[in-house]
């Protein structure tokens, strides 16, 4: 669904833009006024819809930072860049607080999605189109709404929830537990799976799908040390019979090649030069190549990582004398002699740098197996959990340049043993996907590799000063 995003600026404009809950409190009701001056057609809902996608762009205009919660604070990588950033560089080395910009802005858009999906759940019931359009509409309005609710919480912990369109003087909420919020993710996203088509043709792929839906109920799950459920929901998910691993690794990061059979849950970007396409292409470049920013430098630690002759390594890492997006990359290009490939294109690719095409795909389905392995593994069915772990280490084994002596089938059935495996093998599959310090702290072994990290504290991300001023109604995270 590339063409999506495009035709809603205006939506946005007339709708819920909102930077924050606080910033709303001498405005009408939140989104109700304009609503109900616009909502009155089948395409007014599309287009409301299409512009609750839009916080989910990774892209100047946004500021979505999401990868450096997920990539850079942890052990994966370092921030490298000019210095220009020093937001980036507090999170980098848990040096961060309220008053880091990248946090506040990260708050801002989020809730600024949540506002709009509540807009199209609420209104999408009264306009004039068929029935069948109208729940796909707002089934994708529950799952997103649910979506910009499960990166809060796994950046901030306790958040509010917000489920309906807020008057001024319902905005100064307090914060609902975390486990709350993922059992209204689960519940939510179970709904809207019964809502929402297997696939889209056309100008629509890219839309939620109920295997999307299906996937962040088990995902929320997951996070709620629910097994049982995540393995019910996987179990749907597989009947659904349309995801199926790619031959080649590689095609999950290649601009011809995406919304393919291991895409489960992909966030849509274009290299049309309208601020829609995906920034990381500009800010993991090394700095060393024209517009590149370099803030994303690959660790050793990761590196070091993978089993001889893992093919992931070469098509996730550059290194020395390698092809590295039409120039040869050099030991010098990072601090660290190694760059991440993902989301990265060949400079003939983009008319301009920070427009990359790729999309990020936030749900492999590479990863629901893995999720599928760690569930059954915590249940202690390590028998069961060895056959979707092998499904995902044989793609990669027979990707190598030496099939027959690598990355041997993992045969353990001692429960911790298979569990340190599974999560080994989450490292070096979506190493750089934005997965890998929210793993660290739910698995509660973020201070064993992290540096600087503080048990008690940095498990989440402080509450932004701006919200705190606002509503004093909310609550500080422990420790800033």
């Amino acid at each position: 669904m590339k063409s999506y995003i495009y035709t809603s600026i205006l939506f946005v404009l007339l709708c819920t833009w909102c930077t924050s809950c606080g910033d709303i409190l001498d405005k009408d009701p939140l989104g109700r006024l304009d609503a109900d001056n616009y909502y009155k057609t089948a395409e007014d809902a599309i287009q409301g819809v299409n512009a609750t996608y839009r916080p989910l762009l990774m892209n100047n205009e946004n500021n979505n930072f999401y990868w450096v919660f997920g990539t850079l604070a942890s052990e994966e990588s370092l921030a490298g860049g000019d210095g220009s950033r020093p937001g980036i560089i507090q999170i980098d080395i848990m040096q961060h607080n309220a008053s880091t910009q990248e946090i506040n802005d990260f708050w801002k858009l989020n809730y600024a999605g949540i506002v709009q999906a509540n807009t199209v759940i609420s209104k999408t019931p009264l306009v004039d189109a068929d029935q069948e359009l109208k729940n796909r509409i707002i089934g994708e309005g529950l799952f997103l709404r649910s979506y910009y609710h499960f990166v809060l919480v796994q950046v901030f912990g306790d958040v509010p929830l917000i489920l309906e369109i807020q008057a001024p003087d319902e905005v100064l909420v307090s914060r609902t537990p975390k486990t709350d919020v993922l059992a209204q993710i689960a519940a939510d996203c179970e709904l809207a799976a019964s809502m929402l088509p297997l696939s889209y043709g056309g100008a629509d792929v890219g839309r939620v799908t109920k295997g999307a839906a299906l996937a962040l109920a088990a995902k929320a799950h997951l996070y709620l040390k629910d097994y049982e459920s995540v393995l019910s929901n996987i179990a749907a998910i597989k009947g659904l019979g349309i995801y199926a691993l790619q031959a080649d690794y590689r095609n999950n990061f290649y601009d011809t090649t995406q919304n393919n059979s291991e895409s489960v849950w992909e966030i849509q970007h274009e290299n049309l030069e309208l601020g829609v396409g995906n920034f990381l292409n500009q800010w993991w470049l090394s700095k060393k190549v024209q517009d590149g920013y370099g803030f994303a430098e690959v660790s050793m630690e990761f590196v070091n990582a993978f089993e001889p002759n893992d093919p992931r390594l070469k098509y996730s890492v550059a290194r020395h004398n390698e092809e590295y997006f039409g120039v040869t990359y050099k030991a010098s290009f990072s601090s660290t002699g190694a760059s991440p490939r993902k989301y990265l294109q060949h400079k003939d690719e983009v008319t301009q740098k920070s427009d990359g095409g790729i999309n990020y795909t936030a749900i492999r389905y590479a990863e629901v197996l893995l999720w599928e392995a760690e569930a059954l593994a915590e249940l202690g069915r390590t028998a069961e959990a060895l056959i979707p772990l092998e499904e995902v280490r044989a793609r990669a084994r027979a990707q190598s340049t030496d099939p027959v002596n690598s990355l041997p089938a993992i045969t353990t059935t001692d429960k911790q043993e298979l569990i340190d495996l599974i999560r080994h093998e989450r490292l070096v599959e979506l190493g750089f996907e934005m997965h890998r310090f929210f793993d660290l702290v739910r698995w509660g072994i973020a201070a064993d590799v992290v540096d600087g990290f503080v048990v008690g504290k940095n498990e989440v991300f402080p509450i932004p000063q701006t919200e705190l001023d606002l509503n004093p109604n909310l609550s500080q995270n422990p420790g800033y």
